[in-house]
C-alpha cells in the first residue's frame, strides 16, 4: 500500500469533513445512559459496509451510542489523521497501522486500552503476538488487533495457460518466480510477468528475509539493507526490472500495481490477503486468479502485521469509546469480518469462516504462513524511514545505479531516522 501526503488545501477540506462529522454531545459523560454519536474511521471502502455491520450489531446492544462509519481515501487517511489529532478534530475510533503507531502513542494522541483489556477481561493471547506487540508502546496497549496478513503469490491463471507456464506452488525457489515472470513478459499484448514496485511490505523485506538478513537490527539501532543478504534481496526485484518483466517505475507511479494485475497487465502479484475480497468481487476475474506461498530464498519468510482498532485520547465521550473499542476487539466483530469475506480477522479461531467464504482460492496460504512469518519492522519513526525507499532505491530499480549503492545509502538515511529516537 502506497503512503502519499496530500496537499495543504486537501488536508484542510478533510478535517472540515471530520468536525463536521464528529456531531457529539458535550454533556454525555461516561456510561450515564445519555445518547452519545462516536465517529469511526477507515481507509476501505471495500471494508466499509462489514465497519457498517459491526457498528450496527453494537449499537443493538447499546442504543444510546450512536456509530457513524467514515471512509476516507487511502491517499487522505493519515494526512487527515494527523492533522485532526493535533488539533482536537480527529476522529474517536479509527483504524491504525504499525508502522504509524509509534509517532501517535508517543504523541499521547491515543487512548490507553491497558484498563479495558482488564475490565472486559479481554483475552490478549487470542490475537497473534507479532501483532498485539506492535500496538504496545512504554508497556501499555494502545490498539486491539482487527485482522492481520502475511503475504503470497496473487496469479492470474488464464495468463499463466496463454503462456504455458505452470502455476506456482510451495515448491516455487526465486529463479522459478523469475524465469516464470520472463515468459510470462509479452510486450506485444501488454503483459508483464510480475509487478516489481518498490514495495517493502509485500516485496523486498520479505526477499531479504528469505535471503537470510534482516531488515532493522534486534533493538532497533540499524539497518541491514547493504548487508550480502540485504543487497541480495534487492536484486530479487531489480533483476526482474532490468530483464524488463515488470511495468517500470513509472508505469506503476500512474498506476498501481494492485490495479494491473486487477487489470490482467500483469501475471503475479506479491502481497498479502487483504485482496481477497475485492479480487472476488471483480467479475472480470471470476475463475482466473488463485493464490500460492511466496517463493523460497535460502529459506521461507514473510512480514506479518495488521490492522489496530485504536481510540483518540481527544475523544469527549471515552467511557462509550473504550466499550465500542471493546466490542471491536472482540469474538462478534471478527466473525462478522470473517464471515463477509472481508479480510482475515486476527482473533484466535474466528477465521475459518473466511476460508469458506471465497472456496475459490487456497486462502490457507496467508494462515500457514504464520509458521514462518516475522514482525513487520517498525523500529523508531517507521513511517518517515520506510518513505526514504523509493528517493534512494529508485536509482537501482531502474537501473541508474548499483543495488549495492543504494542499499548503502539507504541504510545510512534509514539508520539516521532511527538515531533520533
Amino acid at each position: 500500500m502506497k503512503r502519499r501526503w496530500i496537499a495543504a488545501t486537501a488536508v484542510a477540506a478533510a478535517v472540515t469533513l471530520l468536525t463536521a462529522c464528529s456531531g457529539q454531545s458535550d454533556d454525555a459523560s461516561g456510561e450515564s445512559g445519555e445518547k452519545v454519536t462516536l465517529t469511526y474511521a477507515n481507509w476501505s471502502e471495500d471494508q466499509t459496509p462489514a465497519m457498517q455491520q459491526i457498528a450496527d450489531e453494537f449499537q443493538k446492544a447499546n442504543p444510546n451510542i450512536t456509530i457513524k462509519v467514515q471512509t476516507l481515501p487511502w491517499t487522505e487517511y493519515w494526512s487527515t489523521l494527523q492533522v485532526g489529532a493535533a488539533g482536537g478534530t480527529a476522529p474517536d475510533a479509527f483504524w491504525m497501522l504499525a508502522d504509524h503507531f509509534r509517532e501517535y502513542a508517543k504523541g499521547g494522541q491515543l487512548l490507553d486500552l491497558s484498563d479495558t483489556v482488564k475490565s472486559n477481561n479481554i483475552d490478549v493471547s487470542a490475537y497473534p503476538k507479532a501483532v498485539s506487540d506492535s500496538y504496545t508502546y512504554d508497556g501499555k496497549l494502545f490498539a486491539l488487533p482487527k485482522d492481520f496478513d502475511t503475504n503470497g503469490i496473487w496469479y492470474n491463471k488464464a495468463l499463466f495457460d496463454a503462456a504455458g507456464v505452470k502455476y506456482p506452488d510451495d515448491t516455487w525457489t526465486w529463479q522459478d518466480a523469475q524465469e516464470a515472470a520472463k515468459k510470462l513478459t509479452d510486450p506485444a499484448k501488454g503483459v508483464w510477468g510480475i509487478a516489481a514496485p518498490i514495495d517493502g511490505q509485500g516485496g523486498f523485506y520479505n526477499t531479504i528475509l528469505q535471503a537470510g538478513g534482516s531488515i532493522i537490527n534486534a533493538d532497533g539501532s540499524a539497518s541491514d539493507f547493504g548487508s550480502p543478504a540485504g543487497v541480495e534481496g534487492l536484486k530479487f526485484w531489480t533483476d526482474l526490472q532490468a530483464a524488463k518483466a515488470s511495468p517500470t517505475l513509472e508505469q506503476l507511479s500512474d498506476t498501481e500495481a494492485v490495479s494491473m494485475f486487477e487489470n490482467q497487465k500483469v501475471a503475479m502479484y506479491f502481497s498479502g490477503a487483504y485482496w481477497a475480497l475485492r479480487f472476488h468481487n471483480d467479475a472480470a476475474l471470476k475463475g482466473k486468479v488463485d493464490v500460492a506461498p511466496l517463493p523460497q530464498g535460502v529459506k521461507r519468510a514473510t512480514v506479518t502485521s495488521g490492522i489496530g482498532n485504536a481510540g483518540y485520547a481527544g475523544s469527549k465521550h471515552p467511557a462509550e469509546l473504550k466499550k465500542f473499542l471493546a466490542f471491536l476487539g472482540g469474538t462478534k466483530a471478527a466473525e462478522i469480518q470473517a464471515a463477509t469475506g472481508t479480510v482475515l480477522p486476527a482473533y484466535k479461531g474466528t477465521q475459518q469462516p473466511w476460508l469458506d467464504s471465497m472456496p475459490e482460492y487456497h486462502l490457507k496460504v496467508f494462515i500457514d504462513a504464520i509458521d514462518y512469518s516475522v514482525p513487520l519492522p517498525v523500529a523508531g519513526n517507521a513511517s518517515e524511514w520506510q518513505g526514504l525507499a523509493a528517493q534512494y532505491l529508485g536509482p537501482a530499480w531502474s537501473g541508474k545505479k548499483s543495488v549495492q549503492d543504494a542499499a548503502n545509502e539507504y541504510q545510512a538515511a534509514v539508520d539516521k531516522v532511527l538515531a533520533k529516537k
